[in-house]
């Protein structure tokens, strides 16, 4: 207990990077995943193959080669520079890294959604003369996102677990702390452990209880 307390400044910074990626990262998904779903479902079949091709790689690709890629590959060998200041710089290319991870997911899971939809809402909404981008926007979407918010939250979750692989781009999170302690206060390896344990569960927990709760409140009469 006492590395726990004596660092403690420390590892709340820590964990607010890891929120902080988690938040910025879970945005992104969901305007990326949003957008890779209006194209899988398009009328145009290249827009549906570019879009299928992308989730699929995307989730048979281990995150920590996605996070090498975009730390070495984009960063480093390109020489991509996002911000001037380093931290902040591999703050934003470990964000790019679960975004483009993490939309996949959130992709099939809304696509999924879309299927719940009665066609006979789409079809009804064309012989009202509304296109495919307002059908999708006006009809289809709302109800979608109702019918997936607790597959949603648990991909949030799984984003929030998976910041800790960003230390791969450099990226100073809760992880690194809590290998950091280690290494410096080995005679305390157990606590340190439970206590990085318990602060994920208290940033997991709460996210879990209120997307099971906005399901059930928001849940679509069929």
């Amino acid at each position: 207990m006492d590395a726990l307390l004596t660092e403690w400044p420390t590892i709340t910074l820590a964990f607010w990077m890891t929120v902080k990626l988690a938040a910025v990262s879970a945005i992104g998904s969901l305007v990326l995943g949003t957008v890779l779903t209006a194209m899988r479902v398009a009328p145009l079949a290249t827009l549906r193959g570019a879009a299928g091709t992308y989730v699929t790689v995307a989730r048979n690709t281990p995150l920590t080669l996605v996070l090498l890629f975009t730390g070495l590959g984009v960063g480093a060998n390109l020489g991509v520079e996002l911000s001037a200041d380093i931290a902040t710089n591999n703050f934003w290319l470990a964000t790019i890294g679960l975004t483009a991870y993490t939309s996949a997911f959130v992709c099939e899971a809304l696509r999924s959604g879309i299927n719940t939809v009665p066609v006979g809402q789409a079809e009804a909404a064309r012989s009202l003369g509304l296109g495919f981008v307002k059908t999708l926007a006006l009809i289809t979407l709302p109800q979608a996102f109702r019918a997936v918010i607790a597959p949603l939250g648990s991909i949030l979750i799984a984003l929030t677990k998976n910041t800790t692989i960003a230390l791969v781009v450099g990226v100073s999170e809760a992880s690194v702390r809590m290998r950091e302690m280690i290494e410096t206060y080995g005679d305390q390896v157990l606590q340190i452990f439970f206590g990085f344990a318990l602060g994920f569960v208290v940033l997991c927990l709460p996210t879990g209880l209120l997307f099971g709760w906005l399901s059930r409140r928001l849940a679509v009469a069929r």
